[in-house]
Formats: structure tokens, sequence, C-alpha cells
């Protein structure tokens, strides 16, 4: 049963170059209108649902929610809380941008029950965070930070590295200061050139050239061996925590547990069902008036796909997966879900590790994992 719930919040004051996620710029957003839309939504999915079992998780993700009004942010946790229950341990996530406007309302956040933020500092170099096409700069980002670790329990932020042109050199001394910061948390992601994005079409016009694959993988290794040096180890492909603070949120994800999803665009797995969200806002609160609820598609998911699925969503993990639970749990036969052949292979090479029903991929083998993963999960799993 579903025990995390994520909520997007569409609206960006400017998008940003590299991010293909369901983000709006609009000038204005009715407060009211939207209260009544995502509280109907989370209505809807709690009928749907038919579960009592308590949320372990919350996660406001955008899109910016840190420019949601902390007063629409404690309505919709309040609401959450009187539909299902809280665990005792729950984790209250919301991204945020590390402005100073935005830094202001952290206080109400934290007072509205947010009691982990993740902070999109992206790079500690203005002139990086320029070609990022970020607003803030790198003096507003840490104290930004300062004020997050002041209300917080738990912060988390978000860098992104393998920036055209950058050394390794270059790296070690940024993401050395970054982990000097006191977070508990770290989000690294590789830069990556999405397709419809702004940077899409910097690259095909010849505006700047991605970083290489040697040089990035170079910078992955460097990424593992300091953050494990300085007790923020990789769980992840590109989280790193110290042990106990990993995104519990997250993990449902990672862990193919059901989740649900509401706001435009969201996507959520409740009782083998996939639901997405209409994307563009004024659609889902069409949706909204015409059927109280966003949703714009509910699929019906098989055996074979969810199986498929938690496998490339359970090999990211540091973990790995277990095969004989996988299988018990969706009803296939173990030998169907890897390539046996394969896992031996990459076993040999030192890409990937076994031992009994366990499988996971080694960091020797991460800086390639979606390619692995095409050649070790079976592509049409077969259930008994």
């Amino acid at each position: 049963m579903a025990r995390a719930l994520y909520i997007h919040w569409p609206f960006c004051i400017a998008k940003c170059p590299y991010c293909d996620f369901n983000s709006h710029v609009r000038k204005t957003a009715e407060t009211a209108v939207w209260k009544d839309a995502l509280i109907a939504d989370m209505r809807h999915e709690h009928v749907q649902a038919n579960s009592e079992e308590p949320l372990t998780s919350i996660f406001f993700g955008g899109g910016t929610p840190s420019l949601m009004p902390p007063s629409l942010v404690a309505e919709l946790i309040a609401e959450a809380d009187r539909l299902w229950g809280f665990d005792p341990a729950v984790e209250i996530t919301l991204e945020a941008n590390p402005s100073s406007v935005e830094a202001a309302n952290f206080a109400d956040l934290a007072m509205a029950g947010v009691n982990r933020v993740s902070l999109g500092v992206q790079s500690l170099h203005d002139e990086a965070l320029r070609f990022l096409g970020r607003l803030h700069g790198a003096s507003e980002a840490l104290q930004a930070l300062e004020v997050a670790q002041r209300h917080f329990k738990r912060v988390s932020i978000d860098l992104i590295y393998a920036r055209p042109g950058q050394t390794e050199a270059d790296w070690h001394a940024e993401l050395g200061r970054a982990l000097a910061l006191g977070t508990d948390h770290m989000s690294l992601y590789q830069l990556t050139i999405e397709p419809s994005t702004r940077f899409a079409t910097d690259v095909r016009q010849g505006v700047f050239a991605p970083l290489e694959d040697d040089p990035a993988a170079d910078l992955f290794a460097l990424t593992r061996e300091m953050t494990a040096a300085a007790g923020l180890p990789a769980y992840e492909t590109s989280n790193h925590a110290r042990p106990g603070q990993e995104s519990r949120h997250n993990l449902t994800y990672w862990r193919y547990l059901d989740y649900i999803g509401i706001g435009p665009g969201a996507h959520g797995r409740r009782c083998d069902t996939a639901t997405v969200r209409h994307r563009k806002p004024e659609n889902y609160l069409g949706a909204f008036a015409a059927q109280q609820h966003g949703i714009a598609e509910a699929r019906p998911l098989g055996r074979s796909e969810q199986a498929s699925e938690a496998l490339l969503m359970g090999l990211r993990l540091l973990e790995g997966v277990d095969l004989a639970q996988l299988a018990h749990r969706f009803g296939a036969q173990p030998e169907t879900l890897i390539d046996a052949r394969k896992l031996a292979l990459y076993r040999d090479l030192g890409m990937a590790w076994s031992d009994g029903p366990r499988i996971r991929v080694t960091p020797r083998g991460m800086p390639v994992l979606d390619a692995l993963l095409g050649e070790l999960v079976q592509a049409d799993l077969v259930t008994s």
C-alpha cells in the first residue's frame, strides 16, 4: 500500500536551460484554486488506495515548491495527516532554490511541518551558475544554506558537475568545499543534455560541447572517492548520505514501493496501477473542475512490467535487489528476471556482484549503469 505522497508544484520564476521537468513560468498562481485542486486530488487518491496505512514521507517537488505560500504547504500537510495519519518518523521534504527571498520563508515552512529541505545549490561558482541559468549567486546560496540549517533537522544540497571544460582539480576543490558545509545528504548529478531543453539546442548549434565520456567517468570516480572518505558514501547512483540520513521518500521509488503522486504531471503507483496527472497547469485545473481530480491516465500494470521496473530501479541502489524476493512478489521464476550469462560476464569484469539471490552493480559498473541494465534485465520476463 502507498505510504509516500508526492506533491508537484509546477511553477518557476524562470526555466533552467538543462531542465526537462514539468515546470512552467507563470506570473501568478491563484493559491485558493490550487489548494482546492490539490486537496481534491489527495482525497481522490485516498479513496482509490483504500488504505489507512500512515504516510512515512511527503515530498514537495517541482517546479519550485519553495515559491508556495507556507500557509498552503501547511494546509496540504494537515490534510494528508487527516486522511492517512503520519508515521512517528515521517519525513516531509520540500525542494527549494537557495535565494534570499525563498530563505525568508524557511521558518514558516518549518512551522508548517516541513522537516527536510533539498536546496538546489547546483554550483559554488558564480560563472557556473550563470551558465546553468540559475538566478542565485554562490554567496546567496551559502547564506540560504545557513538559514536552512538553523530551521530544518535535515538539509540536502544538489550540485551539478561534469560541466563543459570542468577538470578533476576544479571538481575536487568545489566538492571539497561543499563537503565542508556540514550537510548529511548530497545529490550530485552529472550534467545531462536532455532532449527538448535549451541546452540541447545549444549543443546542436555548437554553442558548447558536453564533457566527453572518459573525463566524466573520472569525475564520477572522484565523487565516489571523496564522499566516501567524508562519511557520505553513495547509496544510489547520484545520492550520498551519512548512514541513516538517506532520503526515505526516494527510497520508496528505488525499492519500487507504492506511492501517491498529485499535482500537474505527477506520476504514481498504487494497487498495481500507474497514474499520470495532466501536465499543463491549465489542463490539470480543467480536469479538477470536470472530475474532482487531475488524472489523465490510470493504467493497469502487468506483473512482468512491474518486475522489470523494480529491477531497473533497485539496481541503482548500493544494496541492489534480492531476486528471490522479487520473484515471490511478482509471481515470476527467479531465473527469468536476470540474464545469468550476462551477470556472470559482468561479475567477472568486476562490474556486478552477487551473493545467493542478491545482486548489485559495483562502483566499477555504475558509470555505465544504463547500458549495464539493458544487458542484465531480461527484456521479456516470464511470470508463473
